[in-house]
């Protein structure tokens, strides 16, 4: 069933492709579906020239067309292609977005006719809607035009030189019921057993013993303390244990043991443009709210445990990520080179 969609969530980035300001496509298919309904107010004009240079008609509804550049937006909107990508009009998704399209059109026409425009209900809620799609846009501009490569690359190199990087352990584990069949395990491998074989044949960790042990890589701040106790001072070639965990008693190979790698600019991208366009937003909304008269007529919000974040905040990038240690298995919290 096609949707009315004329209600906007702020989302001040894309996360597909990282790209400073808000999801265009989906405030602008948002604001096709509103125009639709606000078009039920006036007179609909006939509307033949393409929106867009080099714009197709490539259906018409009642006389209005429907033009290509509608409906890769709606295709957008839906998540069938990404913003600006092609969409073949042969295609089979672009005539599942076109049906879209249409049906949007019939239903607002169906409105008309029923003068739901002239409802309270539907003016308050179209005007609403007209009031967010006009934030979106200017909190858009505002961001494509602070929000540039040189910011995003001054922020990155500023957080690469305040991270700390940690050391990254490559390893394998066999685990065990008992000290004395660790003991076991660590005299055969000593002695040149495969550790593959091992782990197969007598680690009781069913989330490793099929792959030899492997734990991948890791730090250890996202160990349990025994492992972290365990491979503090461990060099590439150690054989360590056996300790006691949770889980049994545990014998490790250090596979490799190096620096970590930072997060690169284009994996950190994404979450610096929206560090940087919270701050636009919060400061801009600071502003106005000085220059206007803002009054509450209910009280304040009672304080929550449980309560969100606050609005137009985000923290700043972390280009090392360092979770808190836990309890859950390491073959769950591995990390891939």
């Amino acid at each position: 069933m096609a949707r009315l969609r004329c209600e906007v969530t702020f989302n001040p980035m894309n996360p597909a492709s990282g790209k400073a300001g808000f999801d265009r496509a989906r405030w602008i298919a948002a604001a096709f579906a509103c125009l639709v309904v606000l078009a039920g107010c006036s007179k609909p004009a006939a509307t033949s020239r393409p929106p867009e240079p080099g714009d197709t008609a490539v259906a018409s509804v009642d006389g209005q067309p429907v033009w290509a550049s509608d409906v890769k937006r709606e295709a957008a909107a839906q998540g069938m292609i990404g913003e600006g990508d092609p969409l073949d009009p042969a295609s089979a998704m672009f005539h599942q977005a076109l049906d879209e399209v249409i049906d949007q059109r019939l239903l607002a026409a169906e409105a008309i006719k029923q003068k739901l425009g002239d409802d309270p209900q539907t003016t308050r809620r179209v005007e609403a809607a007209r009031e967010r799609i006009l934030g979106d846009m200017l909190v858009e501009r505002m961001v494509d035009k602070t929000v540039s490569e040189s910011s995003i690359k001054g922020l990155y190199d500023e957080e690469l030189k305040l991270s700390k990087q940690a050391d990254e352990f490559h390893a394998r584990q066999i685990v065990v019921a008992s000290q004395a069949d660790a003991a076991a395990v660590k005299k055969l491998l000593a002695a040149g057993g495969s550790f593959d074989n091992l782990a197969m044949q007598r680690s009781v960790d069913a989330a490793t013993r099929f792959n030899g042990g492997d734990l991948g890589y890791f730090t250890l701040d996202v160990m349990p303390p025994a492992y972290a106790d365990a491979l503090k001072s461990a060099k590439a070639g150690d054989l360590i244990g056996p300790f006691q965990t949770d889980a049994g008693w545990v014998v490790m190979k250090v596979e490799d043991r190096r620096l970590e790698t930072p997060v690169s600019l284009e994996a950190a991208r994404p979450q610096i443009v929206r560090f940087l366009t919270y701050n636009e937003v919060r400061d801009l909304l600071e502003k106005l709210r000085r220059q206007s008269q803002v009054k509450l007529m209910i009280p304040p919000a009672t304080k929550s445990n449980d309560s969100g974040p606050e609005p137009a905040s985000a923290p700043p990038p972390a280009l090392s990520p360092a979770p808190p240690a836990s309890a859950t298995p390491p073959a769950q919290q591995t990390k891939t080179p």
